[in-house]
């Protein structure tokens, strides 16, 4: 099957890949888009493996303000080179993280950033919540351990569900976009600001 124009077009709007490699992808999959598509992902997933222990110290400060002005945020956003942080997928990366600060109220970016006491003040917690209920002291491990995945499912904003996609996770988010510009990219930190808040 021949390989046109229209169809590398059609892949690289899907992918965000480039040209060169949705057309390999088009020819390894004689022509089948889905079949390429999937491959172009897969091939994806290994770039963001790749890329995981690259240094990020590139990047931008995206701030958003919410309509109304009465709730913003920062975001710091890093890539690998200046020449990628300055890409309109990169810009929109940074600002749909700083949506989701606004609109989910992250307080942590990712698990490892929540600090020992805030975890065991939620075990604790947890603990006097199931107080009195006589189960043994394995189920209980498993309903503490349950019921803190959740707490870093709120808290933290890599493991949030995106307010655009709920079936993904904001990491998920960042992930593709780690796939499709080809640099490790990392949120190193945002502030959340509400007026009269603390």
């Amino acid at each position: 099957m021949e390989i046109t124009v229209s169809m590398i077009k059609e892949l690289r709007d899907r992918t965000g890949a480039g040209i060169l490699d949705c057309r390999q992808a088009l020819e390894a999959a004689g022509g089948d888009l889905e079949k390429a598509a999937r491959a172009l992902k897969e091939k994806g997933l290994d770039t963001v493996a790749k890329t995981a222990g690259r240094e990020a110290r590139e990047g931008l400060v995206h701030a958003y303000i919410h309509a109304g002005d009465r709730v913003g945020a920062l975001v710091e956003l890093n890539c690998e080179t200046d020449f990628v942080a300055r890409t309109k997928e990169f810009r929109q990366l940074a600002h749909d993280i700083a949506m989701q600060v606004v609109g989910a109220k992250a307080r942590y970016v990712d698990v490892a950033d929540v600090p020992p006491g805030v975890v065991e003040a939620q075990k604790e917690a947890i603990r006097l919540e199931m107080e009195g209920q006589k189960k043994p002291p394995q189920v209980m491990d498993r309903i503490i351990e349950g019921r803190l995945a959740k707490f870093f499912d709120q808290a933290c904003l890599l493991r949030q569900p995106f307010i655009r996609d709920e079936e993904r996770a904001v990491r998920d988010i960042v992930a593709e976009a780690i796939a499709m510009l080809g640099e490790n990219i990392v949120v190193r930190r945002f502030a959340r600001f509400e007026l009269g808040g603390e």
